[in-house]
């Protein structure tokens, strides 16, 4: 537990949805909100609760740094924000493309095309001219484990 998890808690007490843990949902809707710091929040707590030896560590530790990325584009840090989708990408990829009710080549080519357009020195920053991402939440498929 960490010192975050009764905030945590508390921010993602209405989440419960399909089974998955609130935190991962939490994850989800606090993106497709544009509230990407507390995005990273919540599953973070998740991540750290883990620990190194969980089979989703680098997945969960994927999709905070995808989050972080859009945080430092909200903050007008384009090079941090490359970066972090970079290391999204290279942590997302080790995970088959379906995965825990995911199709991760989604998440893969908005992390590709939110690096390129970030990565463009004739662009402003593409959060002020992009539409906003949004995610599908993860859905259960046959043989998920509940």
């Amino acid at each position: 537990m960490t010192g975050k998890s009764a905030k945590v808690a508390a921010r993602v007490s209405g989440f419960g949805y399909d089974g998955w843990d609130p935190r991962y949902v939490g994850w989800f809707e606090c993106f497709n909100q544009g509230l990407y710091y507390e995005a990273h929040d919540v599953l973070e707590d998740l991540w750290l609760e883990q620990g190194k030896d969980g089979s989703n560590y680098a997945f969960y530790k994927g999709l905070i740094q995808l989050a972080g990325a859009f945080v430092h584009l909200q903050k007008e840090r384009r090079a941090p924000a490359v970066s972090l989708f970079r290391l999204a990408e290279a942590n997302l990829v080790r995970y088959p493309i379906g995965h825990e009710g995911l199709q991760l080549r989604e998440l893969l080519e908005l992390a590709a095309a939110w690096q390129s357009v970030s990565a463009d020195p004739g662009r402003n920053n593409p959060l002020h001219e992009l539409p906003r991402p949004r995610l599908n939440l993860p859905m259960r498929s046959v043989g998920d484990p509940a």
